[in-house]
């Protein structure tokens, strides 16, 4: 591993990493796997749409759980997170033993930086009689946005027990080493979230830019093209290359300069 480039981690990209890793669960009640759904991405017109509609069912029906993630995810997709959290707070309220709404109530609050309040209420959605691995790979995510990268790698095991190989746990567990600046096993766990079925494009850039950032940069622009183009894994690799080398610059004596990215860890 080059020293260099882990010793930089602990100020570049934080911010992105982070953001990706809470981005593992999904609150859509028809996703399955738990991860980032599959379908293509929607338009805002798209989502506004499904706000109108799953808003009207939610309303009509303030105990519909369904409805009522449904409209809150709507509602983020178009910046409104804060109304998101608001909706699943009351649908928790309606619902308190709806394990699919605490869930998705305790992912908003991390999503608006609420995460002592977030990891609070997911601890409400997750007993050990009902162990639900989804719960717990957010739970995960939730810990390392504190900086508890530990305490989050010991809830990614816990679900990988309940769902073994599941792609979007292993690339958050992932990313949580690439955190805790372990960049070899970041590596290996998120190449072997990559040969699973089903595997997000993200967790081929997760690979990419682990790898990129232990000074790889050709290996990391090659795994980029597997789901970019040529010119994109290029661009991204060479965005890389430059916040690597303004941190550098940024560390040299009588140089000043904050972090390119500020870390959410407490």
């Amino acid at each position: 591993m080059h020293s260099r480039s882990a010793r930089l981690l602990a100020s570049v990209g934080l911010a992105a990493l982070l953001a990706v890793a809470a981005a593992g669960y999904s609150t859509t009640p028809s996703d399955t796997t738990g991860s980032i759904a599959r379908a293509q991405p929607r338009i805002e017109a798209e989502w506004r749409r499904e706000m109108d509609d799953a808003g009207a069912r939610y309303r009509a029906d303030p105990r519909d759980g369904e409805s009522a993630i449904r409209y809150a995810q709507a509602l983020r997709a178009i910046g409104q997170r804060a109304q998101a959290a608001a909706v699943l707070e009351q649908a928790a309220i309606q619902s308190p033993n709806n394990q699919a709404v605490i869930g998705a109530y305790g992912r908003a609050l991390a999503d608006n930086g609420n995460f002592t309040q977030a990891l609070e209420v997911l601890n409400r959605a997750h007993t050990p009689d009902s162990p639900d691995w989804r719960i717990l790979s957010v739970k995960g995510a939730v810990l390392d946005q504190m900086g508890r990268h530990a305490d989050a790698q010991r809830h990614y095991a816990s679900a990988l027990r309940l769902v073994p190989d599941e792609p979007s746990v292993l690339s958050n567990l992932g990313l949580s080493y690439a955190l805790s600046k372990n960049l070899p096993q970041a590596e290996t766990t998120l190449r072997r979230a990559a040969e699973q079925p089903g595997s997000e494009p993200k967790v081929r850039q997760n690979l990419a830019l682990v790898v990129g950032l232990q000074g790889r940069f050709g290996e990391a622009e090659s795994i980029a093209r597997g789901d970019l183009s040529p010119d994109e894994a290029a661009a991204n690799v060479a965005i890389l290359k430059r916040m690597l080398a303004e941190q550098s610059s940024a560390k040299k004596p009588g140089r000043r300069g904050s972090p390119l990215l500020p870390s959410t860890g407490s």
